[in-house]
């Protein structure tokens, strides 16, 4: 089959892809823990914490890491797009290559995109932490740590558009409550309020910014200065939510559960599809989960 080639049939296609897939810009490497999985699904029994040190006394004394566990099972995910070969053969100003990059960075975003749900849906039945309630939950309790609350509401003139004042006040709020988690044996959860990241929706982006990196609000010094970076995703639409997370412990706020790495594949000028439909295939393939890791290191803020 004689077939124009206008640089989408070369080997080249295939680095042209993974080089845009690798400069698209990502945020779920620092949100989640990433762990290798070698089956269909994981369970995750050790997010029960381990013991602190102690005397040696009379000797070890081993502790088991507490029952609370959950299986997370892996999903398969793709997306294709079908380009027939009278387009191939009249592009010219290279469209086809630039939705070949649109596709790569679809493909970079998607675990971005899950975070993003796992966040949204955070309060609902249905999507728990290890402790058997929603992610985002006001009887969050685990072994000696009493209850806790990860879900708080902040006062605003307008819920949607909290200004930079109303900003700060519900993030010193925030980071009050994470500092003051406790883990399964009742021990302090954090030791510092290191690795914060705020996740906005955009209409709250420029707000976040100008709560923690201005070094002057209202007239007075802000001692919030750089205490967190902000991140915004697209997919969070209610203006009046943020939420806080923590980024840099072992166990992050989340779990990217790794079974088969991004692939691109094709069917064109040789395939049958090229053959009988005229129609040239290209599509991305791949298998991971993400789910929850620490409810301790995430709080919702709902502003009214």
């Amino acid at each position: 089959m004689a077939v124009i080639n206008t640089g989408l049939l070369t080997k080249g296609l295939r680095s042209e892809f993974f080089n845009r897939f690798e400069a698209t810009p990502t945020f779920y490497q620092d949100l989640a823990t990433r762990i290798v999985s070698t089956g269909d699904a994981e369970t995750y029994r050790w997010l029960g914490t381990v013991p602190r040190m102690r005397q040696w006394g009379t000797g070890r004394l081993a502790k088991g890491l507490r029952t609370e566990s959950y299986s997370v099972e892996n999903q398969k995910y793709e997306a294709t797009i079908e380009v027939d070969r009278d387009e191939i053969a009249d592009d010219q100003t290279g469209q086809i290559r630039v939705r070949i990059g649109e596709l790569a960075q679809r493909a970079a975003t998607h675990k971005d995109f899950l975070i993003a749900s796992l966040v949204t849906s955070g309060e609902t039945s249905g999507y728990h932490s290890y402790d058997g309630v929603p992610f985002f939950s006001d009887s969050h309790t685990s072994g000696a740590s009493g209850g806790q609350d990860n879900k708080l509401t902040a006062s605003a003139a307008e819920a949607d558009d909290p200004t930079v004042g109303e900003f700060k006040t519900a993030l010193k709020a925030a980071i009050a409550t994470m500092l003051s988690f406790k883990d399964d044996q009742g021990e302090p959860m954090l030791v510092a309020a290191t690795g914060l990241v705020c996740l906005v929706p955009p209409t709250m982006y420029f707000t976040a910014l100008e709560a923690i990196n201005a070094s002057v609000i209202g007239a007075t010094s802000n001692v919030m200065e750089n205490v967190a970076r902000v991140v915004s995703m697209p997919w969070l639409t209610d203006a009046s939510k943020w939420y806080l997370l923590k980024t840099d412990g072992v166990v992050r706020p989340f779990i990217f559960q790794d079974r088969e790495p991004v692939e691109f594949g094709s069917l064109a000028e040789e395939s049958e599809e090229a053959f009988k439909r005229e129609k040239f295939l290209y599509g991305v393939r791949a298998r991971y989960a993400l789910s929850y890791g620490y409810w301790q290191y995430a709080v919702s803020t709902d502003f009214s």
